[in-house]
């Protein structure tokens, strides 16, 4: 009896949780981000490494800017899809950059 008790509350909280990360949006900045800086990067320093760009942040009201770095695929066939500041309405939200797979 204390089991499933304990499983239907376990299940209840693990199911509010889900709920607000899904149906939570991006925060909103208000002004849009500055244009993305040039970045010299040069030779990998290791031969699987992958450049993962430099974006804007937006940290307590300025933008900052977050440098880009080298970084180890976690798979052979993973790309990196770079992230980007996507318009909404009223404001810009940032979509992260993330792995994808071929």
């Amino acid at each position: 009896m204390k089991r499933s008790v304990a499983i239907i509350v376990l299940l209840i909280v693990i199911g509010g949780i889900a709920t607000l990360l899904i149906g939570c949006p991006p925060p909103l900045v208000r002004v849009r981000p500055p244009e993305p800086r040039v970045e010299v990067y040069g030779l990998a320093p290791y031969p699987d490494a992958v450049w993962r760009p430099g974006n804007w942040e937006h940290r307590g009201g300025d933008w900052v800017w977050a440098p880009g770095h080298w970084a180890k695929p976690p798979r052979l066939d993973a790309v990196w899809v770079p992230g980007h500041w996507e318009s909404k309405r009223g404001g810009w939200a940032w979509n992260p950059g993330q792995w994808k797979y071929r």
